[in-house]
Order: structure tokens, then sequence, then C-alpha cells
């Protein structure tokens, strides 16, 4: 009697199994498809390290050979009213021109390129933050050359350049006030045409981005420019 009575119980317990392991099965197929579809860009698969550093290069405004990155920025604009100034924030899109360096110049103007949108940081060095020197000297050492940390030291490494003749390449310096001789900022050319100069730099209040050197903010505080010698 007692085995008659324990016998059906085999098959449902065998079955149990067989239906867990089906499960499993579907489960393992539908998270690989996921996977796939997740991982798709652009009719490719791409690891999910490579997506990540893709996504982070296209927020940064990353620089790609042959193509004229899209760099996006904030600039705040006070205007009077009848209830006192009132200050607006507006969003640009600058679209950035090639340049015609070559060399060691054209790598270390790319290097520079890809750190657009990194945040301003006094003293830093990384891509968590940067200051205007430790832009040019972080861009200049990717493309295997070492130059001095500071803007004061980096305004002696080179040769005297008039800012009617700057090429690519060049450093430019910046004192804080208009007229003033002080060293305060240094920035790095990047495009020279008939548009006119366009210069990189670490500025405080938007980071790493590319601006017109014909400003009358820039051209009001140009102290000197120097041709990197190396």
């Amino acid at each position: 009697m007692t085995k008659a009575k324990n016998a059906p119980r085999r098959p449902a317990a065998r079955s149990g199994w067989w239906v867990a392991y089906g499960l499993m099965l579907v489960l393992l197929l539908l998270g690989s498809s996921c996977s796939h579809k997740l991982n798709q860009r652009n009719g490719r698969y791409y690891s999910a390290r490579d997506l990540a550093r893709q996504k982070a290069a296209e927020r940064r405004g990353r620089y790609a050979p042959g193509r004229a990155p899209v760099v996006k920025s904030k600039s705040k604009i006070t205007t009077p009213s009848s209830a006192g100034s009132v200050a607006t924030t507006t969003k640009t899109k600058h679209v950035t021109r090639m340049g015609n360096a070559t060399g060691t110049l054209a790598s270390v103007i790319e290097a520079a390129r890809s750190y657009q949108g990194v945040p301003y940081l006094f003293g830093g060095t990384t891509r968590l933050g940067l200051d205007c020197s430790g832009l040019l000297q972080l861009s200049f050492a990717e493309a295997g050359v070492t130059i001095p940390r500071s803007s004061n030291e980096q305004a002696v490494w080179g040769d005297p350049v008039k800012p009617t003749e700057l090429r690519p390449g060049d450093l430019i310096f910046f004192g804080a006030s208009p007229g003033s001789s002080t060293i305060t900022h240094v920035g790095m050319v990047t495009v020279v045409d008939n548009e006119g100069v366009e210069f990189i730099h670490a500025s405080t209040s938007l980071g790493v981005v590319e601006n017109s050197f014909e400003s009358d903010y820039y051209l009001s505080r140009f102290v000197r420019a120097v041709r990197p010698r190396f």
C-alpha cells in the first residue's frame, strides 16, 4: 500500500524539474536578446565599455579628425528694464572650425580639443577639472612634449610672436583686466583663417572651450604670444 501511494509522486517531481529547466533556458535567451539590443548602435554591436566611452565622448563634444564638433555653451546677458537689470542665460552652439596645423602641433590641438567641456578647476590636471596652464601642459604631454606648468613659465617657453602673425599652436597670454601686463591666463591658437583666429583655453566660467581671439574682451586683455620651441 505504501509503494502504491508514493509511486505517482516521482513523475510529478521529474516534470517539475523539466519545467524549471525550461524557464531558466527561456530567461537566458531573453537576457541574451536584450543585451544585443542594448549594445547595438549604427548596425554594429559594441561592448558595454565601448558604448560608455562613445557616450562620454559625445557629452564632452570630443574632437574627431575630419569632423567639426558642435560645442554647446551658456552665456549670461544682463539687460536693463523698468524693474532694474535682468540677467538671462542663453544657450549657443559653436561649430569648431578645422585648422591647418600639421605634425606635433596638430596632435597637441587634437588632444586639447578632446577636453572640451571639462570644467575649470584651479590647479586641476585631469578630466575632472583643468586650469588654463594645466590644459596646455596635459595636451602637449599627450603629444610627447614636456612644457612648464605655470602660465608665467610657459610665456617664456618659445619665441615672441606678433598678434598679426599668429599660427595654430602658438600660445597667447592674457591679463586679468584691460591694459594689464601681468599674465593670469593662457590659451593656444587652434585656427587661423579668413574668418579670424580661434584659440582653446580653460575658461573659469565655461571650462575648456574655444573662443574668438578678436573679441573685444580678449584683445583688451592680450599681453603677449609665443611660438613653442621644440
